[in-house]
């Protein structure tokens, strides 16, 4: 029998319905913690898929302990709540390709280790810090 067609049978794209993004502590509090750029914020993350490095957890709990002690209790315990209303997939990461990051990029480990992420994932990276922003416009555009 000769074949008539190439059939192919797909489930349905998963980065197309709901497409990648490394979101950054920056992003993140932005959103939950009813920053100015908060709108900003939400509207990039609609309808993504969230990742983040695990320091996302600490990074966030940094910035609920620094409005606690300016007196800004009750929004950090409202941000604390609807950062769980948030699903980010949390990754580990590889620290010596941090450190690689961090070295070429004059950046902190932090700030590389969502870049590192973001071009390990192959993912578009949000971020509302200037420096992290260019170095991974550099980076990211530069990868195979």
């Amino acid at each position: 029998m000769t074949p008539s067609a190439l059939h192919i049978a797909e489930p349905p794209a998963q980065y197309l319905i709901r497409p990648p993004l490394v979101v950054d502590c920056s992003v993140v509090s932005g959103a939950v913690f009813s920053e100015h750029w908060q709108a900003e914020a939400e509207q990039h993350l609609a309808g993504r898929e969230l990742h983040a490095p695990n320091l996302l957890q600490a990074e966030i709990a940094n910035v609920a302990v620094k409005k606690i002690r300016r007196g800004f209790v009750e929004s950090a315990a409202e941000g604390l709540h609807r950062l769980q209303e948030l699903t980010i997939n949390l990754h580990r990461i590889d620290e010596a390709g941090v450190v690689e990051l961090a070295q070429r990029y004059k950046l902190s480990a932090y700030d590389a280790a969502y870049l590192w992420l973001a071009a390990e994932l192959k993912a578009p990276l949000a971020t509302f810090d200037a420096q992290l922003a260019t170095a991974a416009k550099a980076h990211l555009s530069s990868l195979p």
